[in-house]
């Protein structure tokens, strides 16, 4: 069979899981158009701003844009946000306080933000002294609601990683964060729910907010931003936690009040309005890969068979050279830095080596075609990502040659 051949039977195979990724799309576009369509958004709320940005239309009506879509009370949307581990960071901070105590209802979370945990030194929530406990996953990867409902006492915040990070197990589902949600409450945990979004946004119908969760934190060179804002983060929630987050991100004495942006906002509202299609076209070309790799014998995480929670596909190698061929394929086709050869390095944040492709337009954005691993057993590769389902598919084909 070619090459041609095995994508063009995967596809086939994969025509109902695709309809359902265009269903939700749909649903979520409506979403999307219905937000801007009540906060009238205007020419106007494009425009550059600078210095304290008092009365910023534009940082206000996004902020708004966002709350309404995630059925959240309010919303920080700022390029001010570095990043998802910036985004996570300026939250964490913003709503707990010394001697409080958070409970990691998903196991370890993701590398990055373990040192603004548990750093030693580093001006992390423990040198303040907040504390942790982590409730591992089940044997099956999920959460284990029945030994988490021992410590909720002691607990100021439940934290909830939703996608796998470097863990081989599937992404959390809106249903069941939803049901942990549920679970916490009916245990009388009255404190914050808090759910890491990342890779998330737009792949239900549903967010975590809309069942639940006090609190979603995110990236914008990730779904939200549709591939093209150009940097930034956003937490939305309860306004009460909100407040508390803007106090963190700015100043106690002014709050969500300031904030300007020189460059002007249509990028992330063109890139909000743009990110449940662009969304659908990262998922189903995580299928047609997912799928082709299967046929090959490469188990995935999720199976093809479970639902969609996230963007990101695991793919479990058996050795580190399967590993950095598939990773070096990836940054072969694409449209920026594809001459570069990849090679495994020391990145910040990281307890090992890790490669990563990411020949994108917005540096590091993992809406765009990209992957990554850390260099270590078992060898998984992290594939996301693609801003068409074509880009996608050339990128398969590409993959399929190597290790055919």
């Amino acid at each position: 069979m070619t090459v041609d051949e095995r994508m063009k039977s995967a596809e086939e195979a994969l025509a109902p899981a695709f309809s359902a990724v265009d269903a939700v799309a749909l649903f979520n576009q409506e979403k999307v158009l219905s937000a801007f369509r009540e906060e009238q958004i205007a020419l106007r709320h494009f425009l550059p701003t600078t210095g304290y940005g008092y009365g910023d239309v534009g940082r206000e009506a996004l902020a708004r844009v966002y709350a309404r879509t995630f059925g959240a009370e309010r919303a920080i949307v700022s390029p001010a946000l570095l990043s998802g581990t910036h985004a996570l960071t300026v939250a964490l901070f913003g709503v707990l306080r010394p001697r409080q105590k958070i409970l990691f209802l998903t196991g370890m979370p993701y590398d990055t933000i373990r040192g603004v945990i548990w750093g030693k030194g580093n001006g992390s929530l423990s040198d303040f002294g907040v504390g942790s406990e982590i409730i591992p996953l089940t044997p099956e990867g999920k959460m284990d609601l029945l030994t988490a409902k021992k410590h909720l006492g002691s607990a100021d915040m439940v934290y909830i990683q939703r996608s796998r990070g470097y863990e081989l197990r599937d992404a959390f589902t809106v249903d069941e964060i939803a049901a942990a949600c549920n679970f916490l409450r009916e245990n009388g945990f009255s404190g914050c729910i808090f759910v890491d979004n990342c890779y998330g946004e737009f792949v239900e119908r549903r967010e975590p907010t809309d069942v639940g969760a006090d609190l979603i934190v995110g990236s914008l060179i990730k779904n939200p931003g549709g591939g093209l804002a150009p940097t930034g983060g956003y937490i939305a929630g309860k306004a009460s936690y909100i407040e508390a987050c803007e106090n963190r991100l700015t100043a106690p004495s002014v709050g969500g009040e300031i904030g300007s942006y020189a460059y002007g906002y249509q990028q992330f509202y063109q890139g909000f309005f743009l990110a449940p299609h662009v969304v659908a076209q990262a998922l189903k070309g995580g299928l047609l890969i997912g799928k082709c790799m299967e046929d090959l014998g490469y188990t995935n995480f999720p199976a093809l068979e479970r639902p969609l929670a996230d963007i990101t596909r695991a793919i479990r190698f058996e050795t580190k050279e399967q590993l950095v061929a598939f990773i070096q394929s990836v940054q072969d086709v694409s449209p920026v830095d594809s001459f570069v050869r990849l090679e495994p390095w020391d990145m910040p944040g990281y307890d090992c080596k890790v490669i990563m492709a990411a020949g994108t337009f917005v540096a590091g954005a993992s809406i765009e075609l990209s992957a990554d691993a850390p260099i270590r057993e078992p060898y998984v590769a992290y594939f996301q990502g693609g801003l068409t389902y074509e880009h996608c598919k050339l990128a398969c084909r590409e993959i399929l040659k190597k290790l055919c």
